[in-house]
């Protein structure tokens, strides 16, 4: 990344400033599956945050370091949470605005015939 594109954008990536308060007051905790670097502040251990490998879309936060994140949980999430279930899909990225978000048949972005109203919903009208 180029010094100006990281001084002057935050969306992909920490920005200079993020860049240079994490070298100071943060230390980091790890890492997960995408790359995403999790942090805590030196002498404020509530504060935390996470500094994305790529854009910066936080629909990419594994659920277990979402809720460390936000202070769901207080140990990191390999420590604290269960091993994970055979069941159990990958977190996807919010989708919408890509080639990848669902269009249901008949909308703008996707020929076909709308699928046709159950008959299940009465209008309400006030007295």
């Amino acid at each position: 990344m180029g010094m100006l594109q990281q001084m002057f954008t935050w969306w992909n990536g920490a920005s200079f400033g993020t860049g240079l308060f994490t070298s100071r007051h943060g230390e980091k905790v790890g890492t997960d599956a995408l790359g995403n670097a999790y942090y805590r502040h030196k002498k404020d251990p509530a504060r935390r945050w996470v500094i994305y490998e790529g854009s910066n879309d936080a629909s990419r936060t594994p659920p277990g370091w979402n809720a460390w994140l936000r202070g769901t949980i207080d140990d990191l999430p390999d420590e604290s949470l269960p091993p994970r279930r055979s069941f159990e899909r990958d977190a996807t990225p919010n989708l919408t605005g890509t080639a990848e978000a669902y269009r249901p048949g008949g909308s703008l972005g996707r020929p076909g015939q709308r699928a046709a109203a159950t008959g299940d919903y009465e209008a309400w009208t006030p007295e």
